[in-house]
This record gives structure tokens, sequence and C-alpha cells, in this order.
């Protein structure tokens, strides 16, 4: 399976998103023998060849990975009911939340409702091609949040040590660079969430106060959730390139779509973040809106349009050449 990933890694913002947007959901934890106990592709009776059962297994992984991580933000600050059970919420963290945008909740229970149907279909069908199914129970290790509304369940993922890369909020508004093509650095939105370890829920109830602390909390949140969906659809197109059954290609070219809407929602709900810096930790959420690059110092137009919030619509950039037109 990893001989064949490696073939299908064509580009930087792929790779980027496999070292950071899972990693950043805590998958490190995992370990690198995540799908060992299956049966390899190969040797595998089933109607699909043995890449098409790794494109679907890899996937099953990541969905399983974020359906974890999305219901731990669910408990605290989602919507707890029959399609998403599972803890009692935090009032506290909703309402920081709420603060940025008010419909926080039902998006939060959306995006968890969404990733726990992939895994779930995934896996299903992967069954009904008589091939292995993907389980990662065994590594249900990691201790979550003990703050009041979480199930304190075991987790997969760790949402209380992150290193968030929000550089895709420059890379969407580059007009010149595109990783695929002409590679270049793209600057942080927000710089320290980069250069530290941040939670992104409360991990006891001490962390409900001070006002700014729990704030700042949300706000790592909110920058959190589109950095792990920004991903998703580009990986999944990557990936259909190399599906060879046509039903494999629909499923895949299916959910990428999804996985995109995801990624925009999330994109402008962190463009609502205010700016405030956290008093226990120095974390600092910067004025996206006021025209100063928050890395360099920098002022100007162009600084400004790179940064300016709203602007949540990618630009017209290099595709496939940089000789042809953006």
């Amino acid at each position: 399976m990893s001989e064949y990933l490696n073939q299908t890694r064509g580009g930087q913002n792929r790779r980027s998103f496999l070292k950071t947007g899972f990693v950043a959901a805590g998958a490190a934890a995992v370990g690198v023998g995540l799908l060992e106990q299956s049966k390899p592709a190969a040797a595998q009776s089933s109607g699909l060849n043995a890449g098409d059962v790794a494109i679907l297994q890899f996937l099953a992984a990541g969905e399983l990975l974020e359906a974890d991580f999305w219901t731990q933000y669910n408990e605290l600050a989602g919507i707890q009911d029959g399609e998403v059970p599972g803890g009692t919420g935090n009032f506290i963290y909703t309402e920081r939340l709420r603060s940025i945008d008010p419909n926080f909740p039902q998006y939060i229970h959306d995006n968890t409702d969404d990733e726990i149907s992939h895994a779930t279909f995934i896996n299903a069908y992967l069954v009904s091609k008589g091939a292995q199914p993907v389980s990662l129970d065994q590594f249900r290790t990691l201790e979550g949040s003990t703050a009041t509304g979480s199930s304190r369940k075991p987790r997969l993922t760790n949402l209380m040590q992150l290193t968030v890369d929000s550089s895709w909020w420059t890379r969407y508004r580059s007009s010149a660079n595109n990783p695929d093509v002409n590679p270049t650095t793209f600057e942080q939105a927000v710089p320290d969430l980069h250069s530290g370890q941040y939670t992104a829920i409360p991990r006891t109830d001490g962390d409900l106060y001070p006002r700014e602390h729990i704030q700042a909390i949300a706000n790592t949140a909110a920058f959190h959730m589109p950095t792990v969906e920004q991903g998703g659809g580009s990986l999944r197109m990557a990936l259909a390139q190399r599906a060879t059954d046509v039903e494999v290609l629909r499923l895949l070219i299916s959910m990428g779509p999804i996985e995109s809407m995801h990624f925009q929602t999330w994109h402008e709900k962190a463009g609502q973040v205010r700016p405030i810096t956290d008093p226990t930790n120095g974390l600092t959420f910067p004025d996206l809106n006021c025209g100063i690059d928050p890395n360099t110092g920098a002022r100007g137009s162009a600084v400004r349009q790179m940064f300016q919030p709203n602007l949540i619509m990618p630009e017209p950039c290099p595709f496939i050449s940089t000789s042809l037109p953006p």
C-alpha cells in the first residue's frame, strides 16, 4: 500500500495535506502501522484491484480520524442528538464559538455527521467488494478532555496539543503561485499557531476562565477546522486520477466537492475571528483586516488583499504550466 501511495503523490499541496492535515488532527498518535492488521490489498479476494482497494482503505482511515476529532468538537460545542450522539455540551465553550458565528454548533454537528457517514460508507463498500474494512479501535488510547460536556472516551486524535499550519490562508489568495506548479513558501495567517502547541478545546473546566483564554481556545478551533478540511477535495481528485474502477472513480469524485464545501464553510468562519491575545500563554490572533502582514509587519494594498478576511474565493493561479494564463 505504501508503494502505491508513493506513486500517487502528485504535488506539494497533497504532500502538505498528508503531513499537516492528519498530523494537526493528532493522527501521529496512530502510528505508521494503522493498516498492518488488514490483509495486504493485493491478497484480497474482491472485485477491485489492489490499487483501488488501497485508495479506499487509506480514505477510510482518514475518515475515521476525522470522525474522531469532529466528535470531540460535537460533544463540547455541537448538537448532541440521534445522528451524532455523545457528550452533553459545554455552555461556555459553545458561547465563545458562537461569538465568532452563531451557527457554529449546527455546522460542527453536520460536519461530524458527514465524516461518520463517509467512514461507514467506505468500509461497507469495501466489505461489499470482498475487501478488508479498516478499524482503528485498537489505537483509541489517548485521553481526551475532561471538561464538562465531554464523554471522556478514549480518543484517536489529540485536540489539546495542536500546531496549526494556516498558510492555506495566503495560498488560496495568491494569483502568482500554485504548489503543484511553482511551489513557494506561503505566509501564515496566525503565525503563533504555527510556532507552538495549543489546545482547541477546553482540557478541563479550568480552561473556561479567564474569558480571553477560552476565547483564544475557540479561535484556535476556528482555524484548526479549515486547516484539516482544506486538503480533502484536492486529495480525492488526485486519487481519482489513479482509480481504475469506474465505480471507485464515482465514489471519489462524489466526495470531493463535499470536502471542498466543508473547507469553504470553515474558511469563512475563520475570517470572523477577532484579534485577541491569550493572557495565559501569549497566543495572539492578529487583526487580518488592518492591512499589516502579521509575519513581517509589511503594509500596503497587496498585503491588505492577501490577508483580507472576506476573500474566501480562490484566486485564479498558474495551473498545469506557468506558460498558460491563470
